[in-house]
């Protein structure tokens, strides 16, 4: 369970141990996605990161089935991605961010792809990141994630999703004000 402790949220420790079994479960079943990383280095960086922990939490409880995708060269940080085949249930039919929320005056989605990912203290995927993380599985055949959109698209109104169709990965366009039900979003997380 989660408790608020002010301005953050701390889980049981309870919570912790279950968290902690499933993620080092989905490590050792896919050490595809991390080659040459151990796990009991990656735990001793999180104990030390109990907001990370908490991040890593509100990933798994939205269907991300959050997992380490690498190591960042410059910072040493580990990578946590969402690794679910499909776009995390807990995250789909949302706009892409806060103005396109504001924009809608009907039928207006619960939220925005942006708002999230910055309430569960995460980020969304680059186009390159959503391009690597795709070389490690197939992901969204069936639905699409939100990306980050360049500036100058969504002053356009659009924003840009990706998905895997047909042997590879396509990047799309459309309006940012636009939510569908098999349309989510990926965190990135760095620990």
């Amino acid at each position: 369970m989660k408790k608020s402790t002010g301005n953050t949220m701390k889980l049981s420790q309870e919570r912790k141990d279950e968290l902690f079994d499933i993620l080092q479960g989905r490590f050792e079943k896919n050490m595809g996605r991390h080659k040459g990383l151990e796990w009991n280095k990656l735990q001793m960086k999180l104990e030390s990161n109990p907001e990370k922990i908490w991040s890593l939490n509100e990933m798994e409880e939205t269907g991300g089935e959050p997992d380490v995708i690498g190591v960042d060269r410059e910072t040493g940080e580990y990578l946590f991605c969402d690794c679910v085949p499909e776009s995390p249930k807990g995250r789909r039919s949302l706009c892409y961010d806060p103005e396109a929320l504001a924009s809608r005056k009907e039928h207006k989605p619960q939220g925005s792809a942006v708002e999230m990912a910055s309430r569960m203290k995460i980020e969304l995927l680059t186009e390159d990141q959503y391009m690597k993380l795709q070389e490690l599985g197939k992901f969204d055949t069936k639905t699409s994630s939100w990306i980050i959109t360049p500036p100058d698209i969504r002053r356009l109104g659009g924003a840009l999703f990706g998905n895997w169709h047909f042997g590879r990965v396509f990047i799309y366009h459309n309006g940012a004000e636009s939510y569908y039900s098999s349309r989510g979003f990926r965190g990135l997380l760095r620990v």
